[in-house]
């Protein structure tokens, strides 16, 4: 049997985003093969379960690779988790997260045993068990509040509580309860509804698994001017993600919208003709289209026009002149021509007059029917 802590990425399976590092919060190393930029520096990343990460210094010198699994100092004993950044860019991704070195920063104890990963293993196999049982604990104490997860420490002798609560908890009797019960040290710590999808994940409408769940690291809030600019119907039930909150991805494409808008003429204008006066209906923004109604509310007598004649009409309006009609001549010459056009030629059931036709025809041929000669 190989010794597995020559190897321990190879010789743990089953610990999944630990083992393979492959999860959300892995980051790309760019210096990865620059000369010279492994050896900068002692400290490392550690990635713990889901979104959780540490930055600790190797004292001893361990040859650490991405990757790794290793036993680190905790408060109190030691937890497990996986190297998932070593050499300069630990500096970089130390110094975003406003971590300094002289901070009283832990350290890395060895490359994980196989006794270390028997008691991890164990650990991690009550986490399940340990939150049904401390949500049914927290009802009974009449907290509003909600245990989302439940992680425990890589020795057993510690657990991180995540909950999640709409207002402030005083939740000092629980805390007792669930040490008296579980025999650990308890650690309590809220997260909100995004973090909380993320860890439990699922499919978006579009089809993908959740982005909190697959890749988001660091959330932003969403305003629904967002979806605003992107002309989202405000439908509550479609603008709400699983979390019940707005859905991150409005704040994708937002800036080529707002970028998009610069180049169109305002909402707010009313444009005038010789005959009607006409009121923004709705744009499309990336044709740069604008359709435009008699009516405030209503869809009118439509009207749709490039922003460029939009432009053109404006400025004729303030100077106190309306044009006769608020299309182009040039565009009112390709509407006719396009609307003369078929590119079907056809009906797409043209085909079943003949069918019907050739079954009568067919079935009034010999077998001794009525009218046959």
């Amino acid at each position: 049997m190989m010794d597995s802590t020559q190897n321990p990425g190879n010789g743990f399976a089953g610990m999944g985003c630990l083992k393979a590092n492959a999860c959300k919060l892995n980051t790309y190393d760019w210096l990865e093969e620059v000369p010279g930029a492994g050896g900068v520096t002692n400290y490392v990343e550690v990635q713990f379960k889901n979104t959780r990460k540490g930055y600790y210094i190797n004292e001893s010198g361990i040859a650490l690779k991405k990757g790794d699994v290793v036993a680190v100092e905790s408060n109190p004993g030691h937890d497990i988790g996986t190297v998932s950044l070593t050499g300069k860019l630990v500096l970089f991704q130390m110094r975003k997260n406003n971590i300094r070195e002289d901070n009283d920063i832990k350290k890395v104890y060895r490359i994980a045993r196989q006794t270390d990963m028997d008691k991890y293993h164990e650990a991690k196999a009550r986490e399940h068990e340990t939150m049904i049982r401390s949500r049914q604990i927290a009802e009974e104490l009449n907290l509003a509040m909600k245990i989302g997860d439940v992680e425990y420490q890589g020795d057993g002798i510690k657990a991180i509580f995540y909950y999640i609560a709409d207002e402030r908890v005083d939740f000092r009797q629980l805390i007792k309860v669930l040490a008296e019960t579980f025999k650990v040290r308890i650690e309590m710590k809220q997260i909100g509804a995004r973090q909380e999808a993320g860890r439990i994940g699922g499919i978006g409408p579009c089809g993908r698994e959740l982005c909190c769940a697959s890749w988001m690291s660091n959330f932003v809030s969403v305003a629904t001017d967002a979806a605003r600019f992107q002309d989202i119907s405000m439908n509550p039930q479609k603008l709400a993600g699983q979390c019940a909150k707005l859905k991150c991805c409005f704040n994708y494409e937002v800036d080529a919208y707002v970028e998009a808008q610069k180049q169109l003429p305002s909402r707010k204008f009313v444009l005038e003709t010789q005959t009607n006066t006409y009121y923004h209906f709705k744009t499309d923004i990336f044709k740069k289209e604008i359709s435009y109604s008699t009516d405030k509310s209503l869809a009118v007598n439509l009207v749709t026009i490039s922003a460029e004649r939009a432009f053109e009409v404006i400025n004729l309006n303030r100077n106190n002149r309306k044009p006769e009609t608020l299309e182009s001549s040039s565009q009112t010459h390709s509407d006719k021509k396009q609307d003369s056009h078929d590119i079907l030629g056809d009906s797409v059931s043209r085909f079943d007059a003949f069918k019907k036709k050739k079954k009568k025809r067919h079935g009034n041929q010999g077998y001794g029917l009525p009218g046959n000669k």
